[in-house]
């Protein structure tokens, strides 16, 4: 029978056993560092999975995770997915198995044995196919929904009816472990929030190592005890942790981030410069580019207003101007028809920005002092913007990443790594880019902020979007594309 302790103020729960005391082996004597542990994690993922930089720094640390989560009040899941089967998702999954504490590795469980096993275990549940979960049956997929949902914090639950006839009654089951969901396609927004976002792309052939569990097992063994070890010898200094969080990451974000960062805190040398480097480019990368259209038509509207420079703009001239960005659904939102100007007012009215009479008093629209605090709670305007749907706008715009003091601003601004799944800015770096001889463009107004390089000939080469190579480079200066 397990001890009990509470989920809420007044229901009874039973507590998964301590990571701490549910040891089938003793502890090894800890001979690595944690800096030796997170590089040799690190250096195993990379032998069987393409991941960049920030992916592979964020999957090592949560790795460690899995083993302290005692010591942790949340717990960030990792959502694995990319545009295409065959692109590692599973492969990535098989190896965390042979990594993490008390593996759960499953395709499909039904929602009786989720809730009962995840409280009597407290296991690190590895989800794969995800997409066909969440796309099959409805009644199943809102309750895995909800448990996702309350699962990220400590004392979440799920309530389920137990016994039966006159016996029946309730039971609240803990929801609270470490997850890492795979598949196709994105999550639904509300587990997204609590997720780190592991994009993959297929690896070239060549590139990475066949995986056989039955000889992983064998080979990890002894480090996976060194980071049990490790982390039963700091659990007390993980749970009286309190890092410092970047201010560019959200609430939520930095709610589940937490942990990962007082482990690189705990390890210290470059891990905590890193991890916070890693959370920020694929955190802020992931919130810039959501998939809320809300959140995407304020960023449009903010374009429109910095590109027209106008602090006032009619219904009809700001609908017309959203319908002729690309990268948006403003053109054909409804029946291939371009947004109407009362279909933009439905969208802004749970921003509380409301058309009116305009200073000229013939037209109705918008003035831009009615966005701004809409601007300000949600638009990311400290971190990057780095997925080529989303671009950075304003009169006040820069590149620069929150907590960054590196001069290189382009370098420590837009990443080359592929959680976002687009081309970056610092492919032009001087090393890099034919020609380049300014890394640091400069910005102009235009509907999406585009970025001006100086070649060594007199031509001015402008990015657009964001969403700029080297071949791109080349081809344009053999064009003679100029300012």
């Amino acid at each position: 029978m397990l001890d009990h302790a509470p989920c809420s103020d007044s229901l009874p729960i039973g507590t998964p056993p301590s990571p701490e005391l549910d040891r089938a082996a003793p502890l090894p004597q800890l001979t690595m560092t944690g800096a030796e542990i997170l590089d040799w994690i690190l250096g195993y993922l990379n032998r069987f999975v393409s991941l960049s930089p920030e992916q592979g720094c964020v999957v090592a640390l949560w790795v460690v995770h899995t083993h302290s989560i005692d010591a942790a009040d949340t717990t960030p899941y990792l959502s694995i997915h990319s545009a295409e089967k065959q692109s590692g998702k599973t492969r990535l999954l098989e190896v965390l198995q042979v990594l993490v504490r008390e593996a759960w590795f499953t395709g499909h469980v039904s929602t009786a044995v989720l809730a009962r096993k995840i409280h009597a275990v407290w296991p690190t549940l590895l989800l794969d196919e995800s997409d066909a979960a969440f796309n099959g049956d409805e009644a199943y997929s809102e309750v895995l929904r909800g448990v996702l949902n309350s699962g990220y914090r400590r004392g979440g639950c799920s309530s389920v009816c137990v016994g039966q006839g006159a016996a029946i009654s309730y039971q609240d089951f803990s929801t609270f472990c470490p997850k890492a969901i795979a598949g196709i396609g994105k999550l639904p927004d509300t587990v997204a929030d609590r997720s780190i976002l592991i994009r993959l792309k297929r690896a070239p052939r060549g590139t990475v190592n066949k995986f056989r569990e039955r000889d992983a097992k064998r080979q990890t063994q002894e480090q996976k005890a060194q980071i049990a070890a490790w982390c039963n010898a700091h659990i007390k200094d993980l749970r009286e942790a309190r890092p410092d969080i970047p201010t560019a990451l959200s609430d939520r974000q930095a709610d589940v981030c937490e942990p990962l960062l007082a482990i690189a805190d705990a390890v210290g040398g470059n891990w905590p410069k890193t991890a916070r480097e890693a959370l920020l480019r694929l955190c802020v990368g992931a919130q810039a580019n959501d998939g809320s259209a809300g959140v995407r038509l304020l960023q449009d509207i903010k374009a429109v207003f910095s590109e027209k420079k106008v602090n006032a703009i009619s219904s009809a001239e700001l609908c017309d101007s959203l319908a002729l960005i690309e990268t948006s659904p403003w053109a054909e939102w409804k029946k291939g028809e371009n947004l109407s100007t009362t279909g933009l007012a439905r969208l802004l009215t749970p921003f509380e920005v409301y058309p009116g009479e305009l200073p000229s008093g013939k037209l109705r629209g918008y003035r831009l002092s009615h966005f701004q605090e809409a601007f300000s709670l949600y638009i990311p305007t400290q971190g990057v913007e780095v997925s080529e749907p989303q671009y950075p706008c304003g009169f006040d715009t820069d590149f620069k990443v929150s907590n960054e003091t590196s001069p290189d601003t382009l370098k420590n601004a837009v990443s080359a790594n592929n959680d976002t799944g687009s081309i970056h800015l610092d492919t032009l770096k001087a090393e890099t880019g034919e020609g380049v001889t300014d890394a640091t463009p400069t910005l102009h107004s235009g509907p999406r902020q585009y970025g001006k390089w100086h070649s060594e000939d007199g031509i001015n080469i402008w990015a657009c979007g964001g969403s700029f190579d080297k071949q791109s480079f080349t081809a344009m200066k053999r064009r003679g594309i100029r300012e």
